[in-house]
C-alpha cells in the first residue's frame, strides 16, 4: 500500500476477509453480496441521472451519495442480474463505508479493487470498478468541503 496511514476498521475487515478466501470462496461471496445490494431508494428515482452516471463502466451504473448527520451513504441503480460482479463489489464497498464519516471513504487504499478482485480473473471490470471508487472518493471529498 502506498499510503501507510491506518485503515478504518470497516475497510480493514473487508480486505482481510477477502484476502483469506480462495477463488471459489470469493466467487461464492460475490454471489451472496450481489443479492444484498439494496434497491435504489424512491427519493433518488426522479433525479436527473447525468451527474450520477459512472461513464467508465461497461454497464450503466448510477451512483448516488447522501450525507446525513456527518456520515455518508451511497446507493446505486444498476441491473444486478446483468452485472452481478458490479453489484457484489458495490455491496461490499458500501458495507465498509456507509454510515461512516467521509474520511472513511477517503481512506480506501489505492489498490482496493485489485485486493478485492485478485485471483478472480475479472480484469476487464477493473477500470469500471476503479472509476466507482474514484467517484465515491470525490463525493467524500466534496462532503468535507464547506
Amino acid at each position: 500500500m502506498a499510503d501507510m496511514s491506518p485503515l478504518p476498521p470497516s475497510i480493514a475487515r473487508t480486505l482481510d476477509r477477502f484476502r483469506a478466501l480462495g477463488r471459489e470462496e470469493k466467487m461464492q461471496a460475490l454471489v451472496a453480496y450481489a443479492k444484498k445490494l439494496e434497491p435504489l431508494p424512491e427519493r433518488f428515482q426522479a433525479l436527473d441521472r447525468a451527474e450520477f452516471t459512472v461513464p467508465e463502466c461497461q454497464t450503466r451504473v448510477d451512483l448516488f451519495p447522501e450525507q446525513r448527520d456527518g456520515n455518508l451513504y451511497f446507493y446505486v441503480d444498476l441491473n444486478a442480474r446483468q452485472s452481478p460482479t458490479i453489484a457484489a463489489f458495490l455491496a461490499i464497498l458500501f458495507s465498509a463505508i456507509n454510515g461512516h464519516p467521509p474520511e472513511t471513504a477517503l481512506a480506501i487504499p489505492p489498490d482496493f479493487v485489485r485486493q478485492m478482485m485478485e485471483g478472480i480473473g475479472l480484469a476487464g471490470r477493473e477500470a469500471g470498478l476503479e472509476a466507482m471508487v474514484a467517484r465515491v472518493k470525490r463525493h467524500a471529498q466534496r462532503a468535507l468541503t464547506p
